[in-house]
């Protein structure tokens, strides 16, 4: 986390947290949700400053309940996602985050859309967060992954087939899309808490 924000933090305490404003999308960008995007189910307007874009990188943590924000000055500012907290590009037999942080992987499953969602480590990270992430594998890279993968037909079974990664051969196993964020503990669609009552 940025110095700065450490310090707006200690300066002022008690700033309300901002709910639906800020999305990840399925491809890893970030956007801005006014109201009108919220109130129609728009994704809203991608985030295209590069520095702003960083700094929300370099801030972006969950909290104990598994949503995930972006520390913005005093203020969280918690993320909407359309998956899972991570993207994660496959370029040249490496896995990496839209964010650029090395990803290793440690399982490999796919819903039954066919998204594929990896499990494993996100460089980095530290306290909870350095625990087991889902990540999405960003849809431009479903080719090369799948050229990377023995399948095993139409059946149906706990193993639909073999993702080849760095020397290694994962299992690539079904999961249900709502299965994702209870497996792997974090809120798609964080909520304020409900005031006590």
């Amino acid at each position: 986390m940025d110095e700065i924000v450490k310090q707006a933090m200690a300066r002022w305490p008690n700033v309300p947290n901002c709910y639906g404003w800020l999305a990840l999308d399925r491809r890893g960008q970030w956007r801005m949700r006014n109201e009108f995007a919220q109130q129609h189910g728009l994704s809203g307007d991608p985030i295209r400053h590069d520095a702003l874009v960083g700094f929300i990188e370099r801030n972006y943590v969950q909290d104990a309940r598994g949503g995930w924000f972006f520390q913005n000055g005093p203020q969280r500012v918690f993320v909407s996602l359309a998956y899972a907290p991570w993207i994660v590009r496959l370029h040249e037999g490496r896995l990496t985050t839209t964010t650029q942080r090395p990803f290793a992987l440690e399982a490999c499953h796919a819903d039954e859309h066919g998204n594929v969602v990896l499990a494993g480590k996100v460089e980095g990270l530290s306290g909870d967060a350095a625990r087991t992430q889902a990540a999405l594998l960003h849809d431009h890279d479903l080719d090369a992954f799948s050229s990377a993968c023995t399948w095993h037909g139409e059946a149906c079974g706990a193993v639909l087939g073999v993702f080849h990664h760095a020397g290694r051969d994962i299992d690539i196993e079904p999961i249900v899309e709502d299965e994702v964020p209870k497996r792997f503990g974090f809120v798609r669609m964080p909520e304020p808490e409900a005031e006590p009552g």
